[in-house]
């Protein structure tokens, strides 16, 4: 059974920073590149970041370029967003998939339940 598990998310003020994690199990995770999205309310889903099947190539939304990093341990099948200098707009729920490297929600075959993040104006 396919699973993608998402922890880390929480409360936290303007300029703070989180780590979230995405724990896989289920199916090859080496094989998948994988990404983040997010949505937040009455919004559509969001891409954030992706990162190849190894940790040597990755790509990231405007929005989110140099202060989001995102990486993965093929060894831990899991994958992590590091997020910081946090701003009010980045509230959202945030949920990882594992599919193809690409920005599209689309291409991504599995998704996990999302956690939520949010930062106060």
């Amino acid at each position: 059974q396919v699973q993608l598990v998402e922890s880390g998310g929480g409360l936290v003020q303007p300029g703070g920073s989180l780590r979230l994690s995405c724990a896989a199990s289920g199916f090859t995770f080496r094989d998948y590149a994988m990404g983040w999205f997010r949505q937040a309310p009455g919004k559509e889903r969001e891409f954030v970041a992706c990162i190849g099947r190894s940790d040597n190539n990755f790509y990231y939304s405007d929005s989110v370029k140099g202060r989001f990093t995102i990486s993965r341990d093929n060894v831990a099948n899991t994958v992590y967003l590091q997020m910081s200098s946090l701003k009010p707009e980045d509230t959202a729920v945030y949920a990882c998939a594992a599919g193809a490297f690409s920005t599209e929600s689309r291409h991504y075959d599995y998704w996990g339940q999302g956690t939520q993040v949010t930062v106060p104006s």
